[in-house]
C-alpha cells in the first residue's frame, strides 16, 4: 500500500533541501511519476513477484481450489492487454501469471523467421520478451495511474472531495505479476544454462522450467524423437539455476523442473554408476537390454553392461541412441519428480500426451508417497484435441455405465466423427465441456496441480482474429468487418484498445511534457484529437 501524501511530503523536504536549485521542481508531480514506475530494475520485479509466487504456493497447500493461472504471451502487448482484461473483469491480478512459451519464441520472435521447437532460436531473445513484458505491464500501471491523477486534479479543481481518488491511488494493484520463463533444456551445459537463467532473472524472471531432454536434441513435447538425459546432468542443471536465483538476490526464486519421459523412448548416454541403487543404476535399469552369454554375443563396436548380475546389450540405435524398455514411462516420470523436488525444485510439470485428470493423478499420488507436498505446473496444451479427448472420455464412461450410445459414433471405428457439429448439442457434447470447464478445479483438487497455463493461447487467437477479420474485410464486407467484429466490440466490452492513441501512452507522454515544460507544452491532445470520440 502507498501513501500518497507521504510521497508527496518526501519529495517536498528532497526539493526544499536543494535551496533554489530545485525550485521549477514540482514535489506532486515527481511523486506522481515515482509511482508510475514502481519497479526499478527487473531483480526488483524478480524478488516482488517470487514473493507472490511462494505466498500463492502456501495457499494452495491449505486449500487446493487456490490453484493459479496463465496464458502464454509472445509478445509485451498481448500480456498487458490479458492482464488489463484481468483486473477489469476480476478486479483483482490475484493468482494470474504470465506463461513465456519457448516455442512461441521460436515460432515467433526468432531472427532466423519462424522455427520448431527444437531450442535453435537465439537464446537473447528469451530474456529480451521477458524485458519486454514488463515492460508493458509497467506501462499499464502507468496508464492507469495517470487517468486516476488527471480525475484528482479535476476534483481539486471542481471543490469536490478527493478521498476517494486518493484511496484507489493509495491502494493501486499493479499489472506486474509473476512470470514463468522457459529455458528450454538450458541452450547447452550447466554453465550456459546458469548464464542464461542469469539474464533471464535480471530481466524480472522469478519462475524458470527447465527440462530434461538432451540440449541439443530438445523437441517440443507433444512431437515424437525426444532424447532424456540422466539425472545427474538434470540436477546439475537445477543446481545451476539456483545459483543464479542466489547470486542475485532472488531467494524465493521457483524452479519448475519439467519431464518429458512420458512420451520419450531415448536416451544418449548411459550414466556411470558409483554404487548400487544410485540414481546412475537406477536410469540404467529403465534400458531396452538383451542378455549376452559369452563376448561372441557382441560384433565389432558393440558395448555390454552388466544389470543384476546379468551381463547384457542395450539396444542401441544406428544413431547412436540408447532405448528404453517399453512401460517404462510412468516409472521414469516418477523418480524424474522425486529426485527433482528433493534435489532443489520447488514445483514439476509432467507433459502428458492427453488433458486426463484421473491419468496426472496416478503420476502425482505416487509422487507424493515420497514427496507429499509435491505440486504440478500443468500444460493445457493447444495440441490436445480437447473436444475430441474428452468426447472421447466421456464416451467411454457411458460405454462402461451400459449407457445406450447408438445416436453417437463409435470412436473406436471412427474417432473425428465425434468431432462433427452436429453432436454439439447432444447430451454427450454438453456432459464434455462440462468436463473441460471443470477441468482446472478438478484437477487442482484430484491431481495436486497447483497452476494451469496455456502455453500457446495468444498464437492461436492472433491467427484466429486475423482469419476472421481478413475474410470479411478482402471479403463482401468490407470495412463493416472491423467496425463490426472489431471496434464496436471493443466499445462494447470498454477495452482501453479503443483509444489505441491513450493506450500506447499520448497522454502520459502530454502529462510528462506538461510537467517538464509547464504551458509551453506541445501537446497531442485536445479538442482535435479524433481519440474524443469514443
Amino acid at each position: 500500500m502507498t501513501n500518497y501524501q507521504s510521497k508527496i511530503d518526501h519529495y517536498t523536504t528532497l526539493c526544499q533541501n536543494k535551496n533554489t536549485s530545485w525550485q521549477s521542481i514540482n514535489p506532486e508531480f515527481a511523486s506522481r511519476m515515482n509511482l508510475q514506475n514502481r519497479f526499478k530494475t527487473g531483480l526488483d520485479i524478480a524478488k516482488y513477484t517470487a514473493n507472490i509466487m511462494r505466498e500463492d504456493m502456501a495457499a494452495y497447500d491449505a486449500d487446493n481450489s487456490q490453484y493459479t493461472q496463465s496464458l502464454g504471451c509472445w509478445h509485451g502487448f498481448t500480456a498487458q492487454q490479458m492482464m488489463m482484461a484481468v483486473k477489469r473483469h476480476q478486479k483483482t491480478t490475484k493468482r494470474s501469471y504470465v506463461y513465456l512459451s519457448g516455442w512461441m519464441v521460436a515460432a515467433l520472435r526468432s531472427e532466423f523467421g519462424p522455427l520448431p521447437d527444437q531450442s535453435m532460436h537465439e537464446k537473447t531473445s528469451v530474456p529480451a520478451l521477458i524485458e519486454e513484458i514488463y515492460t508493458f505491464l509497467k506501462q499499464a500501471d502507468a496508464r492507469e495511474l495517470d487517468h486516476l491523477y488527471k480525475a484528482l486534479d479535476e476534483a481539486k479543481s471542481r471543490g469536490q472531495a478527493t478521498q476517494e481518488i486518493t484511496a484507489k491511488i493509495n491502494n493501486f494493484e499493479t499489472h506486474v505479476v509473476p512470470i514463468i520463463a522457459d529455458i528450454d533444456a538450458g541452450f547447452g551445459n550447466e554453465e550456459a544454462t546458469y548464464l542464461l537463467a542469469k539474464k533471464m532473472i535480471e530481466a524480472g524472471a522469478c519462475a524458470i522450467q527447465i527440462e530434461n531432454q538432451v540440449s541439443d536434441a530438445k523437441q517440443c513435447g507433444h512431437q515424437a524423437g525426444k532424447v532424456t538425459v540422466p539425472h545427474e546432468d538434470f540436477l546439475a542443471k537445477i543446481n545451476a539455476v539456483r545459483y543464479a536465483f542466489l547470486e542475485l538476490g532472488v531467494e524465493d526464486g521457483v524452479i519448475v523442473a519439467r519431464t518429458d519421459s512420458l512420451g520419450a523412448s531415448l536416451t544418449q548416454k548411459i550414466p556411470v554408476s558409483q554404487s548400487p541403487g544410485d540414481l546412475a543404476s537406477q536410469y540404467t535399469a529403465f534400458l531396452d537390454t538383451t542378455e549376452i552369454h559369452n563376448v561372441n554375443d557382441l560384433t565389432d563396436g558393440e558395448m555390454a553392461i552388466k544389470l543384476n548380475g546379468k551381463l547384457c546389450k542395450p539396444v542401441r540405435l544406428d544413431n547412436g541412441l540408447y532405448q528404453f524398455k517399453e512401460g517404462t514411462e510412468k516409472a521414469r516420470v516418477i523418480l524424474d519428480c522425486v529426485t527433482s523436488l528433493q534435489s532443489g525444485a520447488d514445483l514439476l510439470w509432467i507433459e502428458t500426451e492427453q488433458p486426463n485428470v484421473n491419468q496426472i493423478a496416478e503420476l502425482v499420488n505416487s509422487i507424493k508417497e515420497q514427496v507429499p507436498n509435491a505440486k504440478l505446473v500443468y500444460n493445457n496444451s493447444p495440441s490436445f484435441n480437447w473436444t475430441l479427448k474428452f468426447r472421447e472420455q466421456v464416451y467411454s464412461q457411458w460405454e462402461t455405465q451400459g449407457k445406450d450410445l447408438s445416436r453417437y459414433p463409435n470412436p473406436n471405428v471412427n474417432a473425428k466423427a465425434l468431432m462433427a457439429p452436429e453432436l454439439d448439442n447432444t447430451e454427450l457434447a454438453r456432459e464434455a465441456d462440462k468436463l473441460v470447464q471443470n477441468f482446472q478445479q478438478d484437477g487442482a483438487r484430484e491431481a495436486g496441480i497447483f497452476h494451469h497455463l496455456i502455453t500457446l493461447p495468444t498464437y492461436h487467437t492472433a491467427a484466429l482474429s486475423t482469419d476472421i477479420l481478413a475474410e470479411g474485410y478482402f471479403g463482401e464486407l468490407g470495412m463493416l468487418a472491423y467496425v463490426r467484429d472489431v471496434q464496436r466490440q471493443e466499445i462494447r466490452r470498454e477495452q482501453a484498445s479503443v483509444k489505441h492513441q491513450d493506450l500506447a501512452g499520448s497522454n502520459i507522454g502530454d502529462t510528462h511534457k506538461e510537467y517538464f515544460s509547464g504551458e509551453n507544452a506541445l501537446k497531442a491532445g485536445g479538442t482535435a484529437n479524433t481519440m474524443n470520440q469514443f
